[in-house]
Formats: C-alpha cells, structure tokens, sequence
C-alpha cells in the first residue's frame, strides 16, 4: 500500500508541474481566439467567449506574417542543412584524423565558447557588409554555418567510434570521403538528429543578429517582425498571442516529429566520451 501510494504522489507531483508548465502555452493558444480586447479584462478569462479566427486573419492579411515565417523558414533550414555538413566533417576530423597540431586547434576552439557573442557582432557586421551580404538570407546562414557547440558534440560522439571499423575500411581501399559518407555517418544519426534540432531552433528563435544584418523589412524573419508588430499593436494582446502561436507551432512540431531520436542523441551524448 505504501509503495502504491509513493506512485500515485510521484505521478501526481509530475501532472501537476506539466500543468504548471503547458498552462502559459496553453493560455496563449486560448487568446489568440479571442474577440479584440477581450483578454484585457478583470479578471481575464481562461475561454473565448466567442472564438475567432479573426486574429490570425488581419495577421497574414494586414501584417504580412506568412512573408516573415517564409524568410525564417529558408534561414533555419539552410542553416542547418549547411552548418550540419560542416559540423559532421570538423567533429570527425577532430576525432579520428590526424593532423599536426589538432588538439591545439581545438582547444583554441573551445577557447571561443568563453567569448560572448555580442562582442564579434559589429566585426561581423562589416564582414558582411564587405561581403556583400547584408540584406540577404546570407548575411544571416553564413555565420553560422560552423559551431564550435555543434564540433564539440559531434567528436565526443565519433571518438566512441571503433577505430578498428576505420582501419578496416581503409585496408579494404575504401577513401576518407567514403569512410564518412557509408560508415561514420549512419553511425552518427542520433547525434545529427540532435544536432539538427538543435541548429534549426537556434536559428528560427535568432533574434538579434537578424535584426542587425536585415535592415529592410522585406527580409525579416518572424521573431523580428513580431517585435515590431507588438511595437505597433501594443494593446492587442490577442494579435500578439497569434503572432506567437504561428512562429511556435513549426518548431514544436518539428520537436515532436524528431523527439525519439532527440532524446537518443541526448541519452547516447551522456555516456560516450
């Protein structure tokens, strides 16, 4: 009896804080329904009324908003379609090939994580700029197309790759480039999946370098366009909450269509190394 009463209180405890944590998620998709003002009443309501979808309406009409969540989408799958290519090829090389002064470059590498971000922006700003970049879905893809978080994740994982495998292939006559491509690969599929969520969310929630690098509004990316609309719409919590609801369902769904191998990477990415 106690040991199914610990059960019930533990499972308990767990629903209770999923209801605590899903309740703000939850309450946003709630007002996006709502008629023009009606979430600014006291005390504000759970429910609309009269549900509407005339929120997402005047945000795709009148806002634009399908326009922005095109430009996030090219971003973010670029993004991570490129930065996994070299990610994959970087983390592997520092795992498995050997080179002169490799562990240096990486440590040199894992040096850079301890510089904040912020302070490369306005070089890479002119950089781009010089580039010709600015104003363009390059200027955003192309400084992020190499990671050292996503290096350092992807050669934890490939050192616990069988050196003999490698050797093996190497013997039979197979290249670097075939080694890769037929044998480490597949091998690294969880850590890829992870990976790829991790570059594509990183990517679609980007605030800050877009707003830097995409001055005209034509190029913007959602989260950038909301914060201007909420700048225009400051007391239309309802639009607001729709524009919130759009730019968070790709992701979400994306989470959940890759969350087996998601949580794998993540479970594998503990114990290898």
């Amino acid at each position: 009896m106690n040991r199914r009463w610990q059960v019930f209180a533990v499972n308990g405890a767990l629903v209770g804080l999923a209801v605590v944590a899903l309740f703000p998620l939850l309450w946003m998709l709630s007002v996006s329904f709502m008629q023009h003002g009606e979430a600014s009443t006291y005390p504000p309501p759970l429910l609309p009324s009269k549900p509407t979808l005339a929120n997402y309406h005047e945000l795709f009409e009148r806002a634009g908003m399908g326009r922005y969540l095109f430009n996030s989408a090219i971003v973010a799958t670029f993004t991570t379609l490129f930065s996994l290519a070299l990610n994959l090829a970087a983390g592997y090389a520092f795992a498995k090939l050997r080179f002169a002064g490799r562990e240096r470059v990486f440590q040199s590498l894992l040096g850079a994580l301890l510089i904040p971000a912020q302070v490369g922006m306005i070089p890479l700003f002119l950089l781009m700029k010089w580039l010709g970049l600015v104003n363009s879905y390059g200027g955003v893809v192309v400084p992020a197309l190499a990671s050292v978080f996503g290096i350092y994740l992807v050669r934890q994982y490939a050192r616990s790759i069988p050196d003999d495998l490698i050797e093996a292939a190497r013997i039979d006559g197979a290249g670097e480039l075939r080694i890769f491509a037929a044998i480490v690969l597949p091998l690294l599929k969880p850590i890829v999946v992870t990976l790829a969520i991790f570059t594509f969310l990183a990517s679609w929630n980007d605030f800050m370098w877009p707003l830097i690098v995409l001055s005209d509004q034509a190029w913007q990316t959602a989260p950038v366009a909301l914060a201007g609309l909420s700048r225009e719409h400051v007391q239309d919590n309802e639009l607001m909450m729709a524009g919130s609801v759009v730019t968070l369902v790709p992701v979400l769904a994306l989470f959940f269509v890759l969350q087996r191998h998601y949580i794998e990477g993540l479970l594998l990415g503990s114990v290898k190394g």
